[in-house]
């Protein structure tokens, strides 16, 4: 399957379904290499220069403003660039927003949730107000069955479940007025959202942003008040870091510019709505198979929680996944074995993956079943 789209003819790229990092638009690789050498006729790359240069700078600030386009944040609000991943967020959040005397709750509907939970229990007393544990974390929940306490300082969730593939697929109003924290970091810009449902949102670039090596990490001005009153060390401390505008230390700024090459690559393609259209063909393709294959193919998540992003699944014994994942990958479509807490496989399709990549696996999956049925 490697020849049946223009990128695997150009440049023989297969159908890359890792979980992350995940796959870029090939035409922001493109505008990479050329700038790579001499970025805009400045005489060096931007790998090589000064943080604090005025080059550098308009990368910057160009960058932060195409996110507030793409998501309509509003100028009140605080957007960060920061190192350590969406992993280093689960220590600054309680870090920057806890409260003594106020009990954080925690929501845990996956592997990054209950990670962030395991953080945030070294740093302090927490609440879990639901989980999804016993049944291998296989769904979200809906609004009202949390259990939160009355003197919650914030509610922490993860939006989307990249190893089980859970997804919430709304934004959750939980009726509390306290503030609401997200790890949005694997479905990030996938669909149009209610920012005001939000005060920390947070994502690990390498999904849907951008290469690893940043988070981005969106505030409130509840969250920013909050912040302020912390004194944390410069490199932990969300207040320091907007002072100067993610500048306070030298930043990732290579991953930051192919962010923004990624944000003006998504306004380009017709925003989130547009990437929200073509995520639910992409899932649909594959879903469509599974409900179809009277059992040969079995997903994880339930029905209601079917994550658009990362789609778990399995072969009717452990044998035939094997067997599928290592003929996929002759055919071209590499990265699809699922984690072992879930098994089987895994297909993580981004903004940034296309459509004839998951068409192209909803085809070897019937051929698949009819060889193996």
């Amino acid at each position: 399957m490697k020849g049946t789209h223009l990128e695997a003819l150009l440049y023989g790229r297969v159908f890359n379904f890792s979980a992350g990092p995940g796959t870029l638009p090939v035409e922001v690789l493109e505008e990479a290499r050329e700038d790579l050498l001499n970025y805009k006729g400045c005489g060096m790359s931007v790998m090589e220069m000064s943080h604090r240069g005025k080059d550098y700078e308009a990368i910057h600030y160009e960058t932060i403003n195409s996110l507030r386009q793409i998501l309509s944040v509003p100028e009140d609000w605080g957007v960060l660039f920061l190192q350590g991943g969406a992993s280093l967020q689960n220590a600054m959040v309680p870090m920057n927003l806890g409260i003594e005397g106020k009990t954080p709750n925690y929501i845990d509907t996956g592997t990054w949730g209950h990670k962030s939970i395991g953080d945030a229990k070294k740093l302090g007393p927490l609440h879990i107000a639901w989980t999804s544990e016993p049944t291998n974390f296989d769904r979200a929940p809906a609004d009202d069955e949390p259990s939160f306490t009355d003197d919650a300082s914030y509610i922490y969730f993860t939006s989307n479940e990249t190893i089980q593939g859970v997804d919430y697929l709304r934004d959750p109003d939980w009726g509390c007025d306290v503030p609401v924290v997200c790890d949005m970091s694997s479905n990030i810009l996938s669909r149009p959202m209610a920012l005001n449902r939000y005060d920390v949102i947070f994502a690990g670039a390498q999904k849907n942003q951008g290469p690893a090596g940043v988070a981005t990490v969106l505030l409130s001005p509840r969250a920013i008040e909050i912040a302020k009153t912390k004194d944390l060390p410069l490199m932990l401390s969300w207040a320091e870091a907007l002072k100067a505008d993610s500048i306070h230390n030298t930043p990732p700024c290579w991953a930051i510019y192919i962010c923004g090459l990624y944000y003006k690559w998504v306004m380009k393609e017709g925003g989130l709505t547009e990437m929200a259209s073509r995520a639910e063909k992409r899932s649909s393709l594959i879903y469509d198979v599974i409900d179809g294959s009277e059992g040969f193919y079995v997903g994880h998540a339930q029905k209601g929680s079917r994550s658009q992003m990362n789609i778990s699944f399995r072969a009717k014994d452990e044998e035939l996944d094997k067997k599928f994942i290592q003929e996929a990958e002759a055919n071209g479509m590499t990265t699809l074995a699922g984690h072992r807490s879930v098994g089987g496989m895994r297909a993580s399709m981004y903004n940034a993956f296309p459509i004839s990549g998951a068409q192209a696996l909803a085809d070897f999956m019937k051929d698949f079943m009819q060889r193996n049925g």
